[in-house]
């Protein structure tokens, strides 16, 4: 009998009978079904929330600790289920997924931990006032995650929000939401109390919009593509609603003829080719100086070429795209490109299922940094390339897309990389490595169209929480 997946709220599955295939990536066959969730199953979800925050939010932080470093175990027990699953959801290679899971684990462990080291302040305004803060929760937080990392994802927004006091009510991906509502389900199994953590899988346009709208929604968060991020943006402005957007990026690697070129490449390598390219910090571009441009392009096309590619459960080095809908998407931005020459790839292979969503590591050379597939998110294993003479020169290209996510400095002089890292507009900056995104410490958000708000790091605990300010006048 096919699998399927319901809503999970309130601490059990929702039957509902309207449902949608749930297909893989890797040969078009369906996995299952998943519910159709709606405006009526978001808001038993919302109830549900506002139900048991409350009581949730009262406990101590050190019982939410514990619940949060049980949950922890218990992901780190389902890893390898859980990275299966992932794997056949979202395409990626199983090693990926098994990454995947443990990063999960790690985000309830972290915030289970530092949450007990939490605190407001005192302000010493005089002898005769008392002043001090609270760290209060919004109550119910909402939540729409990516189909990239659905369980990374999901998990680093459940255990900040939770941590805090909050109750959650999560919207997965489409395409991948089986993660999601399993990691609902054992967060039950935790000791976390039922309507806590509620999951709603089902279409972005119904159940995302409409958790979006939602009156009791005291807080959204959302990762995903610029454009709906927008819409989400407009629907917590319209209710007066805080939103913590996490969109799309066009990071780029700045690379200086003092740099260590073999390290670089592989971290060029790794960093487009993880996950398929589907990742919003991958380094879609390469901003090369123009001494080192030939070695540098070379080195990478040997690594690209020696790449694997196959079914994410057989753990290749690449697995197919989310969706046939993506691989032309990638398609028409390769075949759209009227600048540069491709020197690796550039198609689907032919040696693959029919229905498989596969495209091949692609490299173009000397793309104008104007054109779109410089400028925009393809989302997909695709590099381009892109020379510069001056300093200045590769500022001005690394800052000359809408986006500003993450971006790469490879060099050795400590001098120009402070200098850059001061100049170059991301949320993030690495120098001489490249974190696709960072650790679970490490506060991760972007500028310009890439979003704005942080989420990792202690950081996401000031996210999700509101600042009350007590005066006390004493005598």
């Amino acid at each position: 009998m096919p699998e399927l997946t319901l809503p999970f709220i309130a601490g059990a599955d929702l039957a509902v009978t309207d449902t949608y295939d749930n297909i893989d990536p890797a040969d078009g066959a369906v996995l299952g079904q998943v519910a159709r969730s709606g405006a009526g199953e978001v808001d038993q979800a919302v109830q549900a929330a506002a139900q048991a925050q409350p009581g949730w939010a009262a406990t101590s932080t050190e019982q939410r600790a514990d619940a949060l470093t049980r949950l922890a175990a218990l992901v780190d027990r389902d890893r390898e289920q859980l990275a299966r699953t992932e794997s056949q959801d979202t395409g990626k290679p199983l090693s990926q997924a098994r990454a995947d899971a443990t990063v999960a684990a790690r985000y309830f462990r972290y915030y289970g931990r530092v949450i007990e080291a939490s605190y407001g302040d005192t302000i010493p305004l005089g002898p005769d006032t008392h002043v001090y803060t609270r760290h209060e929760p919004y109550g119910v937080v909402g939540s729409v995650v990516a189909w990239n990392y659905p369980l990374q994802l999901a998990s680093r927004s459940i255990a900040a929000a939770t941590a805090t006091g909050n109750a959650v009510v999560l919207k997965p991906a489409d395409e991948t939401p089986r993660t999601a509502v399993a990691l609902a389900s054992l967060a039950v199994d935790a000791g976390l109390p039922p309507g806590v953590v509620n999951v709603v899988p089902g279409r972005g346009a119904e159940a995302g919009a409409a958790l979006a709208a939602h009156p009791q929604v005291a807080h959204l968060g959302f990762v995903g593509s610029t454009e709906t991020g927008r819409a989400i943006a407009h629907a917590a402005a319209e209710r007066v609603v805080p939103a913590v957007l996490e969109l799309g990026g066009k990071s780029a690697h700045v690379v200086f003829p003092d740099a260590d070129l073999d390290a670089a490449a592989e971290a060029i390598t790794r960093s487009i080719l993880q996950n398929a390219g589907q990742t919003c910090s991958a380094g879609s571009r390469l901003v090369v100086h123009a001494s080192i441009r030939a070695d540098l392009v070379a080195a990478v096309a040997d690594r690209f070429r020696a790449t694997t590619l196959g079914r994410g459960l057989d753990d290749p080095d690449l697995g197919p795209l989310v969706s046939l809908r993506q691989q032309e998407r990638v398609r028409g931005y390769v075949q759209g490109a009227s600048s540069g020459e491709v020197v690796v790839g550039g198609t689907a292979p032919t040696d693959r299922p029919e229905g498989g969503a596969f495209w091949l590591p692609t490299l173009i050379d000397g793309v104008d940094p104007r054109e779109p597939i410089a400028q925009e998110e393809v989302f997909g294993p695709v590099l381009v390339t892109m020379p510069f003479e001056e300093e200045s020169e590769a500022v001005a290209i690394a800052n000359g897309t809408p986006y500003g996510l993450i971006a790469a400095l490879w060099t050795r002089d400590l001098s120009r990389a402070h200098r850059l890292a001061g100049a170059v507009e991301a949320g993030q900056v690495f120098v001489n490595t490249f974190g696709a995104g960072g650790g679970v410490e490490l506060p991760f958000g972007g500028v310009k169209a890439s979003g704005y708000g942080r989420e990792k790091g202690i950081e996401a605990l000031s996210g999700f929480t509101r600042t009350k300010t007590v005066v006390v006048r004493l005598g």
